[in-house]
């Protein structure tokens, strides 16, 4: 695999207009709003060729040299100014849906971005994902930022099928163990992914999570994104299909999901484990969960105590009349309710909903596409139909 490298001070080129004219749309858009957080993506192209890679949803898994769609301090000027950003609330993430941030060439680009962030005194949590070399030189560079709240996410599944995975996941191990060993104002979390039945969730596999955990400040564990434009690639390219169905959500079957908890209710070495990626960097950073999972209890019965406490003080259910003018400002239709699970709304796509919910620290749903007890907000593959009583 050719990684490509260049001299600290030399930019990444800029793609010219005729060239962003042909990216799919929401390729040329660099924000775009997850439920981790407000996602900027001012660069795109990676080389490092996962097979399963979300670039497929935007016709670009071929663009393996990182470009620029713009300059870093342009991406900061369009965060900053983008009418979902509040200051010190809105969650950040950075480089997470078309390239790698710790790529050599791209990381002098992020350190630019985050220097900027920071400089402005924002408090923000950013989270940036990487499966890739990360330096005791770039901890000193993250140690050096004074008012984000960093974390490091780092990507390790285990794969050994290189068909699927030519990345060796020993990079991103070493990568951990750096990233743990020299935290001061960041926090490192493992990310444990994507988890798929019969290719990395053996007993080896599963050790092998457990010996990382001690190196993170906490370890979230997730499934598979399955979508058709990936399973259309992996058809093309002769590769084994892990699911005969696509789906919008993640995929982790519930036998899966049992495995590995079993293997961690019974061993007290494991570090914290969570399945949502908030209450992950949450408890990394002694905080509680910017997402407001705590309504959904049946994802907390993991969760060590002092997060669950934690979560619980900072969980108050929304008055009714403010969560519908704040709908409604933002285009919601229909009834809207608030329980103590959730804000349910109808009309909105993700972005608003992301919105309220950060806002609010409180689950925000779909009427039309809801989360059903113990999936988790996960596809149902795999699940029993029926196994709990029906949730927002």
């Amino acid at each position: 695999m050719s990684i490509p490298t260049a001299p600290p001070r030399k930019a990444l080129p800029l793609l010219s207009p005729a060239q962003i004219s042909g990216l799919k749309p929401e390729l040329a858009d660099v924000i775009e709003y997850r439920k981790s957080g407000l996602s900027l993506n001012w660069i795109v192209g990676c080389p490092l060729d996962c097979r399963y890679c979300v670039r497929h949803l935007f016709d670009n898994f071929e663009m393996t040299v990182p470009r620029r769609l713009m300059r870093d301090h342009e991406a900061v000027i369009r965060l900053i100014g983008h009418p979902y950003f509040r200051p010190h609330t809105t969650p950040l993430q950075l480089l997470n849906r078309a390239t790698d941030p710790m790529l050599p060439v791209v990381k002098p680009h992020l350190f630019n971005v985050l220097r900027q962030l920071d400089g402005r005194g924002l408090t923000n949590h950013v989270l940036i994902i990487t499966r890739w070399r990360v330096t005791p030189q770039d901890c000193a560079v993250l140690n050096s930022f004074r008012h984000l709240r960093l974390t490091v996410l780092v990507t390790h599944s285990n794969i050994q099928d290189t068909r699927i995975e030519p990345v060796d996941s020993r990079i991103a191990a070493t990568s951990l163990r750096t990233l743990y060993e020299h935290a001061e104002r960041y926090r490192t979390v493992l990310y444990w992914r994507p988890i798929v039945p019969g290719l990395n969730d053996s007993d080896a596999d599963i050790e092998r999570a457990k010996e990382l955990s001690r190196h993170a400040h906490a370890t979230v564990f997730t499934g598979l994104f399955f979508r058709e434009e990936i399973a259309a690639y992996y058809r093309d390219h002769g590769l084994p299909a892990p699911y005969q169905e696509t789906a919008r959500r993640k995929i982790l079957p519930e036998d899966t999901e049992q495995r590995l908890l079993a293997a961690f209710s019974q061993d007290s070495s494991w570090g914290a484990l969570f399945r949502k990626t908030s209450c992950g960097v949450a408890y990394a950073h002694g905080e509680a969960d910017y997402n407001g999972h705590f309504g959904i209890q049946e994802l907390c019965d993991i969760c060590p105590p002092e997060q669950i406490a934690r979560c619980q003080a900072a969980w108050v259910k929304p008055e009714l009349t403010q969560v519908t003018q704040e709908a409604r400002g933002l285009g919601a239709s229909g009834p809207i309710e608030v329980n103590d699970r959730a804000i349910v709304v109808e009309g909105l796509d993700e972005p608003p909903r992301y919105y309220l919910q950060h806002g609010f620290g409180y689950q925000c749903h779909d009427r039309a596409k809801p989360h059903r007890y113990r999936q988790h907000g996960r596809a149902p593959i795999g699940w029993t139909a029926g196994n709990g009583p029906p949730a927002a």
